[in-house]
């Protein structure tokens, strides 16, 4: 099975921009589609990206559209999703995870990271 490892979460002011890395090992990354999801205080985990084993597909929740780009290296096993104009409401722990089977929004994802804090202050 594979392990994930989240970084690259921190403080930034509104319009700045980060970039997560999710760092894989145990398993072979290609072998899985790929998201980012996020959860912030009191609310429940929602997806924010996704994409293919590939790379070739890729997925946004309407709310990151235009900002958020997610990516794939398989050769060095890491996904990363770039952020640029983060909002105060974009402020959440990031979780990326694996999918055996599917990828997108409503695929089941078998494996999951710890996840990264993003704090964006208005």
């Amino acid at each position: 099975q594979v392990q994930l490892v989240e970084s690259g979460g921190g403080l930034v002011q509104a319009g700045g921009s980060l970039r997560l890395s999710c760092a894989a090992s145990g398993d072979t990354l290609s072998s899985y589609g790929m998201g980012w999801f996020r959860q912030a205080p009191g609310k429940e985990r929602e997806f924010v990206a996704a994409i293919s084993k590939s790379g070739g597909g890729t997925s946004y929740a309407d709310p990151v559209k235009g900002r958020f780009t997610i990516s794939r290296d398989n050769a060095v096993n890491t996904i990363d999703l770039q952020m640029n104009d983060l909002k105060p409401e974009d402020r959440a722990d990031y979780y990326c995870a694996a999918s055996h089977a599917a990828w997108g929004p409503g695929a089941l994802y078998d494996f999951w990271g710890q996840g990264t804090q993003v704090t964006v202050s208005s």
